[in-house]
């Protein structure tokens, strides 16, 4: 499975056979398996089971993730031994810090590190820089907690969030970054605002609660027909005249638009 162009990840409980068969028959790019937040701490060890049930009864479909628990928490190296033991296309951990992904060793599959925190979110760039590292996910439930940010229906309180994680990503050469859950299931107007708005600001891809909300997330984070259509105009006027600046349909186009142009024609692929 191709990581670094997953658009929507849909995390299910690790502990319930039923919503987890659900998403790994969805649509979604990538399930998350999730063994930290949505598992009580007395059904932690069975939900590995009914996990690894789930996983090797599926066949084909999303990538699989599973998200540990984190690893100030006593259930981390069991977590460990036990992904290892998996053939998964990633690994999520929850309040990453750089300190937690050396926690994880050096070799397995890649990472999706979960920004939930302050120190998290000052400590982005370094995280992302880890070399398993592939993706961050700015979770904001519990930075909003932490930070006491209050929620807006424009979602302005995570601005400076979202625009420093997807700043660190890039400077780190990493994809761009997974966005926030969209909490209300019903708010399919909210949702696609929010898409948009993300992949404005350089996420390229977004979590989910819920199979219902796969298909806009998928949707708003391709490039539309009339995207590629630019791009395909650009790179082609750019390649068959080969001059440093052009116009193309009255607009000036230089190197950093064709790299965005090429970039748009890599996605919809």
């Amino acid at each position: 499975m191709d990581l670094p162009h997953l658009r929507s990840l849909l995390f299910a409980p690790g502990s319930d056979e039923r919503k987890l068969a659900k998403a790994l028959a969805s649509a979604s790019d990538g399930v998350v398996c999730d063994l930290e937040d949505a598992v009580a701490p007395a059904g932690k060890e069975a939900a590995r089971d009914v996990t690894a049930a789930a996983l090797a009864a599926a066949e084909g479909g999303p990538a699989r993730l599973i998200r540990i628990n984190g690893a100030e928490t006593a259930w981390f190296e069991d977590d460990l031994a036990f992904t290892a033991g998996l053939a998964l296309d990633a690994i999520v951990l929850p309040k990453a810090s750089p300190e937690a992904v050396a926690a994880l060793g050096a070799d397995g599959p890649p990472v999706v590190a979960i920004v939930e925190t302050a120190m998290g979110l000052r400590q982005a760039y370094e995280i992302a820089s880890q070399p398993r590292v592939a993706a961050l996910l700015l979770g904001s439930v519990d930075l909003s907690a932490e930070v006491g940010l209050e929620p807006r229906p424009d979602a302005q309180e995570i601005l400076y969030a979202r625009s420093k994680v997807a700043i660190d990503s890039a400077a780190a050469c990493r994809r761009g970054p997974f966005d926030v859950v969209h909490l209300d299931l019903y708010d399919e107007a909210g949702l696609e605002e929010q898409c948009r708005l993300a992949r404005a600001l350089g996420f390229r891809g977004k979590a989910s609660i819920h199979p219902g909300q796969v298909e806009t997330i998928n949707r708003v984070f391709s490039p539309s027909e009339q995207e590629v259509e630019w791009a395909k105009s650009v790179v082609s006027a750019f390649d068959s005249q080969n001059e440093g600046v052009l116009a193309v349909n009255g607009t000036m186009v230089d190197k950093p638009v064709v790299d965005r142009a090429r970039r748009i024609l890599e996605e919809a692929r």
